[in-house]
């Protein structure tokens, strides 16, 4: 049945289940237009384009992600805290693999500037700050963070795991022991002047 009094929040709710159902490369205008029972052309009136749906569900991800993060991290820091951080990442893509999807892709500037970003990148330092990171080498933590949790979850939902013993539970473990010892033991940074235009002149 066509729906009435449609809403952005809508469009981007019917995304996200398409995303998750189907992978996120199914998602157009045309099928989100038929899950809703709705023509393609009335959803413009909502979304501006694909693009901007598509950074709309991103956006939606970076808030189920926040939220997650902000249970599994509560009264905890150190290793308790990075698990925490770690497995609502994961469990993300277990659960809603669309909307995970949305987060590995260039997205627009209105995502990396929206409060669900901030919050995201928030909770992290949050994290960091317990263990005895100097301020200016968070960046280079979240960035190491970020490729070690993204780049096990890539290969885990792709298959990567499925031929080799033991599972990929016990890796997952054995990888965030590692980041732990790491952060703990996080090599002392260069000086920021390092390798700036001008250094052999």
């Amino acid at each position: 049945m066509p729906r009435s009094h449609l809403s952005a929040a809508d469009v981007v709710d019917a995304a996200a289940a398409l995303a998750d159902d189907v992978g996120f490369d199914a998602v157009s205008f045309s099928a989100v237009a038929r899950s809703l029972g709705v023509r393609a052309p009335s959803l413009y009136s909502h979304v501006r384009d694909l693009a901007a749906l598509r950074d709309a569900l991103a956006e939606s991800a970076l808030r189920d992600l926040s939220e997650r993060i902000s249970h599994a991290i509560a009264g905890r820091s150190g290793a308790s805290a990075l698990r925490g951080l770690a497995n609502a990442h994961r469990a993300l893509a277990t659960e809603s693999p669309g909307r995970w999807q949305a987060l590995q892709r260039r997205v627009g500037a209105s995502v990396v500037g929206s409060g669900a970003a901030r919050a995201v990148v928030e909770l992290t330092s949050a994290v960091l700050r317990g263990y005895a990171l100097p301020e200016r080498e968070h960046v280079h933590a979240i960035r190491l963070i970020g490729s070690a949790i993204n780049g096990f979850i890539t290969l885990e939902s792709s298959g990567g795991f499925d031929h080799s013993d033991p599972a990929p539970d016990a890796s997952w473990e054995r990888a965030l022991d590692a980041l732990d010892s790491l952060l703990c033991a996080w090599p002392a940074g260069a000086d920021d002047n390092t390798g700036t235009k001008g250094e052999h002149q």
